[in-house]
């Protein structure tokens, strides 16, 4: 994780959880596409503060999560405890390293958390040790943004998000020459009256190229939505959701 990336989630940490609330349809994406969780083993990068790797125990998984912020880690090792989860600091390009082949019958990315590898070659990287880990006939699964739709418009801002205690407001920088955009956010801690502001570089990984990458990687089967719903993906919506197999 680049520094100010690692900046940017060490200064929303304590307000992540109400920022991005758990979504119960991630917890129903997974169930439908593994079926009955009992004895899966899951691998969840990204896993910041835990509340889907927590629901995914619950359920029955045995799951490993998996971050690179220590704030966002302590969160989740204090809060969600449970004798089928595991948290601890790691790399998602460092997955053929720190865990076995074919350990997992799935891989979850969520939360936008692929486009933080600023080239498509990382991006590759990535999905080839996700592969050496799955299980044959394993699913790795996905969610990020559209970018299709956000580079096509071009989006500048996503809706903001306004709570009791925070406001925190989204903006894009696009630049013509890069594949990367400027990720703008201002978070305002109401009730000190205080706003922290915060870049960090995203890649803008368009459909057509995640799915070339996955196909050199080795998945098959692979499959666009255009939310958890698993409705048809295309045309002006903001997630994108991806399903494949090893």
């Amino acid at each position: 994780m680049h520094d100010t990336q690692n900046t940017f989630y060490t200064s929303i940490s304590k307000y992540y959880s109400e920022i991005f609330p758990f979504n119960p349809m991630q917890l129903k994406f997974v169930q439908n596409k593994l079926g009955d969780l009992h004895g899966k083993q899951i691998l969840d990068i990204g896993c910041a503060t835990g509340e889907l790797a927590f629901q995914l125990a619950s359920g029955g998984a045995e799951v490993t999560g998996i971050d690179l912020n220590e704030d966002l880690l302590e969160q989740a090792i204090g809060n969600r405890k449970h004798e089928k989860l595991t948290f601890q600091q790691g790399n998602m390009l460092e997955l053929a390293q720190d865990f076995n082949q074919q350990q997992f019958d799935a891989v979850l990315c969520f939360g936008n958390t692929l486009v933080h590898l600023n080239s498509e070659e990382l991006v590759l990287q990535m999905l080839e040790g996700a592969k050496t880990v799955l299980k044959p006939g394993g699913q790795l699964l996905i969610q990020l943004l559209n970018y299709d739709y956000i580079c096509s418009e071009p989006v500048e801002a996503l809706p903001v998000i306004d709570t009791e205690n925070i406001r925190f407001v989204r903006r894009y920088n696009f630049a013509d020459d890069s594949e990367l955009v400027g990720f703008q956010t201002d978070l305002e801690i109401k009730a000190i009256n205080r706003i922290v502001s915060n870049e960090t570089p995203l890649l803008a990984l368009k459909s057509e190229a995640l799915k070339r990458l996955l196909e050199k990687a080795g998945f098959r089967n692979i499959q666009f939505y255009a939310n958890f719903k698993q409705d048809g993906f295309g045309g002006k919506h903001l997630p994108m959701v991806v399903s494949c197999e090893k």
